[in-house]
């Protein structure tokens, strides 16, 4: 967990707040309205979730898929309007992005339409000017003994 005044994130599941994750997905967000209520909950079971709370309220959410060896992929981060323009998204992507079974990954990946700015700050560069695709892409973990291990064989 991590605490910042009266606000919260966690990875634990039982935190989320379903409904209001699928609402948010499903009606307000740009990039997967209309998303039914079994993929939301699929892509929760098979994410690691960052559950943004302000108390007993959900104010925001993220999550991240990967193999936690190589590869991650940051999707679906939002905060509720009403708690926006306070650092919150810019927390939640700090926290996901650090989070210690995600650091060394040789790449991060997402999609955004409009929050380039956001996530430029942690390392993540547009794959092509104009696209929606951010990348970070970091040496593998194991390179500086790739030399050793091949001169071993």
């Amino acid at each position: 967990m991590w605490r910042r005044g009266n606000y919260l994130i966690t990875t634990d599941r039982s935190q989320i707040d379903l409904e209001l994750v699928h609402r948010f997905l499903s009606e307000e967000a740009y990039w997967s309205r209309g998303v039914s209520r079994d993929v939301v909950e699929r892509s929760i079971a098979n994410s690691v979730n960052f559950v943004l709370l302000r108390g007993e309220e959900q104010v925001g959410f993220a999550r991240v898929v990967t193999d936690y060896a190589t590869f991650a992929w940051l999707a679906d981060v939002f905060v509720l309007p009403a708690h926006r323009g306070t650092g919150l998204g810019t927390w939640l992507v700090e926290t996901a992005v650090s989070h210690p079974d995600l650091r060394g990954l040789r790449r991060w990946t997402l999609a955004t339409g409009d929050a380039h700015g956001l996530y430029a700050r942690f390392g993540f560069r547009q794959v092509a000017a104009g696209s929606r695709f951010m990348v970070i892409e970091n040496a593998p973990a194991d390179a500086a003994r790739e030399p050793e291990m091949a001169q071993r064989a």
